[in-house]
């Protein structure tokens, strides 16, 4: 069976999640919440799900989990994830997401939420721990919750038309790249709310696999074609359960997500930015605040965020490389203030990014160059087994003078960083970093570099380097 967690959750082909595998994963998180306190018998537990053909029936019998667990399950429909957090947070109740994310539509996966926020990794693992205990002896039957999809749309709904002051995009055209993404009605809404222009584009009723970080070829022609037809100022998406976004300029270029993220940290004016290691070496210098680099994955920049919150520090955010952003302190970019969501959310990004370029009426284009950021490229090697990886990451950590031996085709080593995977800078100032995926059987390759010909260039030898590896 394919379903396991990863990086985002509980994962796996949709054939291998329906069932039993979504009922007793769903039962193993209220016997989680009910061992550990977090919630009693009679609870509500609310269920969201995005656009998937899978997602209703997998949502049904998580429900049914949830029913015959003795708590009550809320049936919030389809909406993003941070709207289903937000919620989660406003009624003092864990909840579970039904998304495979950017995925493809094949396969699905299953998001549980405490009432504070994600689930951390020691919950992961008693999750995991109480489904195989409770293996052979759930209810798979399905069932249905209240209805509180209006009420928990609205709450986010008022969230993000709080961010910005009133008017805020008046005088921008922007685009908006429907497809299969959740908040494609949401978005429409929230732009029009600040008086932008609002060209909707490209909706789909059957769940188009739209990945923001690693945005496809196909992907970038519609919306360079999008930009020129209708002479657009931006376009704007994001994946299908909105907890990443997608920002592309006036000329359907899209940005980095770790990019929008930094626009992000500059609007808030953030004292503490808690980010992963893959995220651009640039960003240090490119703002009035703190940086904390961690391990990939939302649960590893949340524990960063929490450690600077017990050590007294305030305005403290955080983002991922794909631009998910996350908030641990309150902010005032308006008139209101925004309640911390400690899990990813691809709006205000997207509207800081927009707003930044509406205040300072310049091109999207102009505002990106002017943080001199490195390129950064990254790809993969799919079908590299995780043994292989292991052996060839256990070479690289072995000697220096092995890592010094196996990099010299492309440069000098000057230093390393072991945070997650191998992130070696070389004496040119040009960065290669190797990681094993935590899930999958593939091997990653991240590079930077002064520009893109350089970066590349880089990451083609990086590329063929892994591939070459022979493990002894």
């Amino acid at each position: 069976m394919s379903v396991k967690f990863g990086t985002s959750g509980l994962r796996g082909l949709s054939v291998d999640l329906l069932g039993e595998p979504s009922s007793l994963y769903s039962a193993a998180f209220c016997r989680h919440l009910e061992d550990t306190g977090q919630a009693e018998k009679g609870a509500p537990i609310l269920v969201g799900q995005d656009f998937r053909d899978s997602s209703p029936a997998i949502a049904a019998s998580c429900m049914g989990a949830i029913a015959a667990s003795g708590f009550t399950p809320i049936d919030c429909g389809a909406l993003p994830t941070p709207a289903l957090a937000f919620f989660g947070q406003k009624k003092n109740a864990a909840s579970i997401m039904i998304t495979g994310s950017h995925i493809p539509a094949d396969r699905n996966g299953i998001k549980f939420y405490r009432a504070d926020g994600e689930i951390t990794k020691d919950d992961e693992q008693a999750i995991s721990a109480w489904a195989e205990k409770l293996k052979g002896t759930v209810d798979t039957g399905n069932a249905e919750g209240e209805d509180m999809s209006s009420e928990a749309q609205a709450l986010f709904t008022a969230r993000c038309t709080s961010i910005l002051p009133e008017d805020a995009l008046a005088g921008m055209k922007i685009g908006i790249y429907q497809h299969s993404t959740v908040a494609r009605d949401l978005f429409i809404a929230v732009l029009e709310h600040y008086g932008a222009d609002v060209v909707p584009l490209g909706f789909s009723e059957t769940f188009i696999p739209v990945d923001t970080e690693a945005v496809s070829d196909e992907t970038v022609d519609l919306l360079k074609g999008w930009a020129k037809e209708h002479g657009l100022d931006a376009l704007i998406s994001a994946d299908g359960d909105a907890d990443r976004p997608l920002v592309a300029d006036e000329t359907g270029t899209p940005l980095r997500g770790d990019l929008v993220g930094l626009m992000t940290a500059n609007f808030l004016k953030a004292k503490v930015v808690v980010t992963p290691v893959t995220s651009n070496s640039g960003i240090e210098k490119n703002g009035d605040f703190e940086v904390v680099r961690t391990r990939v994955g939302s649960p590893f920049v949340i524990a960063g965020m929490m450690d600077a919150l017990k050590s007294g520090k305030d305005g403290v955010m955080g983002f991922e490389a794909n631009g998910g952003l996350l908030t641990a302190s309150p902010f005032r970019p308006a008139d209101d203030t925004i309640a911390p969501l400690p899990t990813r959310d691809c709006f205000l990004p997207i509207l800081s990014a927009l707003y930044l370029a509406a205040k300072d009426r310049r091109p999207m284009s102009e505002l990106a160059k002017a943080y001199s950021l490195p390129v950064a490229d990254a790809d993969r090697i799919k079908d590299f087994s995780q043994e292989r990886s292991g052996a060839l990451m256990a070479y690289l950590r072995e000697r220096d003078e092995n890592l010094s031996a196996f990099l010299e085709p492309v440069g000098t080593v000057a230093h390393r960083s072991d945070i997650d995977g191998l992130r070696v800078t070389l004496e040119d100032g040009r960065i290669i970093h190797f990681r094993p995926s935590g899930n999958a059987p593939e091997m990653r390759c991240y590079v930077e570099a002064k520009d893109a010909d350089a970066a590349s260039r880089l990451l083609r030898q990086g590329l063929s380097l892994i591939e070459d590896f022979k493990a002894s």
